[in-house]
């Protein structure tokens, strides 16, 4: 059997460490009253300040309805504001507030920690040379996403012409 515990492999190895680091973060985050996917909007727009809903649900890789909810519940918690776009009265951008940003640094903070225990035991170079690995892992899985979504939509051309 090809998931028999004995013979793990990368792609077991990488979902369960992502998992738990996702474990590790979120228990941190918690007394901070923020979850990761809060965290994770909040990330965005430290380095993307004033965009819209559209994009902050396409960086996430979620439903635009979802993102909505996400930053609704943002706004309600005070770290984040909306403010219309001169010119179009349909959108909004979204712009952190100075609580937030006082937020980040502790964030920060949890995040620059659990990677360090992350990492524990790896040298620079071995770091670097993981991190290399997985852009590379990553941009494998992006590659065979995008053949399987043009087969996909090859497929749905084929059965409209029919």
């Amino acid at each position: 059997m090809i998931i028999h515990d004995s013979h793990r492999g990368a792609g077991f190895l990488l979902t369960d460490t992502a998992r738990l680091l996702r474990k590790l973060i979120d228990r941190r985050l918690q007394p901070l009253g923020l979850s990761r996917a809060q965290w994770s909007v909040l990330a965005i727009l430290s380095n993307h300040e004033g965009i819209s809903q559209s994009k902050i649900s396409h960086e996430l890789e979620i439903e635009k309805s979802t993102a909505g909810r996400l930053i609704d519940q943002i706004e309600k918690s005070g770290w984040i504001e909306r403010r219309p776009i001169p010119g179009d009265r349909r959108l909004w951008s979204i712009h952190l507030t100075e609580r937030a940003r006082q937020l980040l640094v502790e964030v920060e903070g949890v995040i620059l920690h659990s990677r360090d225990e992350m990492l524990h035991g790896l040298s620079a170079d071995q770091q670097r040379y993981l991190t290399d690995i997985l852009q590379t892992v990553k941009t494998n899985l992006l590659h065979a996403l995008d053949l399987d979504q043009s087969l996909a939509d090859a497929g749905k051309t084929e059965d409209t012409s029919a």
